[in-house]
């Protein structure tokens, strides 16, 4: 199985392929998944002396670590103040602690790999009203607290310098985040994992988990003997594989295009520093530029994770709406991708037996919190279950409706919350 029609892929660095497990192997753990989540865990374990094998049902970086938009974004899904209300004062602080470490990670990975993702760092929270640039000031504020000093509020005319677009009155920009190319960073992190003597399988999906002492993973055409398994899989987890981690979130669809190269003058007029943004709607769109001058532009959410008919159509008028002097530009690539949703848009971490762990649930901030994930499984499996158990300890709520009504309750939520974005309340 090949990767999505992709820009990413097709700018991917050269790297050999994986083998398909056609054989019985033994380790000390077996992670099912081959994206961020599983790729962070299986390097730091590497790292640690463990013997790891890691099966990926495709390709490395096959599902939305390799398709997303490329956002190094700091924090949850939801903030920090958020989680004080739900879950109270100790959690929020516990959590609060981490939650520039997922970005610090990815830069270490980066640093002391050579891994060539063309990581640039700056990353703007676009503001469409007044309520929304409320919103950023207390964020500012609530961020510095935990320790992010490099934070600056920008006013409307600070964003005009950032982004050649009239649609915002402000935005803050954090420094702690950034923008790369994360297939490559996947891939990048697959090979120091094999530079380890971590075990790495493609086109090897999990179709059975016996749990036991060891527990025992098949495949098509071999199995894997662990002391430890570890599910990564998030949104492209087959759910008949383990069905509990399937009936607490919902794989939704998100879609990006990238446009044909832009002149090195119309890209420095377009984004003169070169950061990512986001703005601060619930269906909000985000946007960059590529290595190599394209626009990368994504937005909208599709529950149930449908391929929709015509990427175009969704995203054009988008980007229109922010740039309406692009109305001329083609686009050169368009895809889909699926991340993993939680009711409570916060990530879900736990066991399912004794010696077996899943991570899955980002919600939208996958590529920052996967990378602390797999710190945090690593510290888990070598006796510290602290931090890992500050987000298993969080309730794992299932969605109202239960399976059959899951996605129409939600779409029902959501056109609210877009109400209210178009509203500006």
């Amino acid at each position: 199985m090949k990767h999505v029609e992709s820009y990413y892929a097709a700018t991917a660095n050269l790297h050999a392929d994986w083998p398909q497990l056609e054989q019985s192997i033994q380790c000390d753990v077996c992670i099912i998944g081959g994206g961020f989540t599983g790729l962070s865990s299986a390097l730091y374990l590497t790292e640690a002396g463990y013997d790891v094998v890691l099966l990926e049902a495709a390709r490395i970086g096959f599902g939305a670590s390799g398709r997303n938009g490329g956002q190094v974004v700091n924090s949850y899904s939801r903030d920090i103040d958020v989680i004080q209300q739900r879950y109270g004062v100790n959690v929020a602080k516990m959590l609060g602690n981490m939650m520039f470490e997922g970005a610090d990670i990815i830069r270490d990975r980066i640093d002391r790999y050579a891994i060539d993702c063309d990581y640039r760092p700056g990353g703007i929270f676009a503001a469409l009203n007044a309520r929304q640039m409320a919103h950023l000031r207390a964020q500012k504020t609530l961020w510095e607290s935990y320790g992010n000093q490099q934070l600056t509020l920008l006013d409307q005319a600070a964003m005009r310098r950032e982004v050649a677009t009239e649609r915002y009155v402000g935005g803050l920009l954090d420094e702690r985040g950034g923008h790369l190319h994360p297939l490559n960073l996947a891939l990048g992190e697959a090979e120091a994992i094999r530079r380890h003597g971590g075990r790495i399988y493609e086109n090897s999906a999990a179709i059975n988990v016996l749990y036991g002492a060891p527990n025992i993973v098949k495949t098509a055409k071999g199995d894997v003997s662990a002391k430890f398994v570890i599910f990564a899989g998030n949104a492209y987890l087959a759910p008949q594989i383990e069905p509990r981690l399937g009936n607490k979130s919902m794989p939704c669809g998100s879609q990006i295009i990238t446009t044909e190269p832009l002149s090195a003058d119309a890209a420095l007029t377009l984004m003169p520093n070169n950061r990512c943004v986001e703005d601060c709607n619930y269906l909000l769109d985000y946007f960059r530029l590529t290595a190599d001058n394209r626009l990368l532009y994504g937005g909208g959410v599709i529950y149930g994770a449908r391929d929709p008919q015509d990427i175009d159509a969704l995203i054009r008028p988008k980007l229109l709406k922010t740039f309406p002097q692009l109305s001329g530009l083609a686009f050169s690539y368009r895809w889909s991708g699926n991340f993993l949703l939680t009711l409570s848009r916060m990530p879900q971490f736990g066991r399912l037996e004794n010696n077996v762990y899943y991570m899955q649930g980002d919600s939208g901030h996958g590529v920052t919190c996967t990378h602390l994930a797999g710190k945090l499984i690593a510290e888990t499996l070598r006796g510290d279950a602290e931090r890992f158990d500050a987000f298993a300890t969080l309730p794992h709520l299932p969605f109202p409706g239960g399976r059959r009504f899951q996605i129409p309750l939600t779409v029902m939520g959501a056109a609210w919350y877009a109400l209210r974005d178009r509203l500006g309340v």
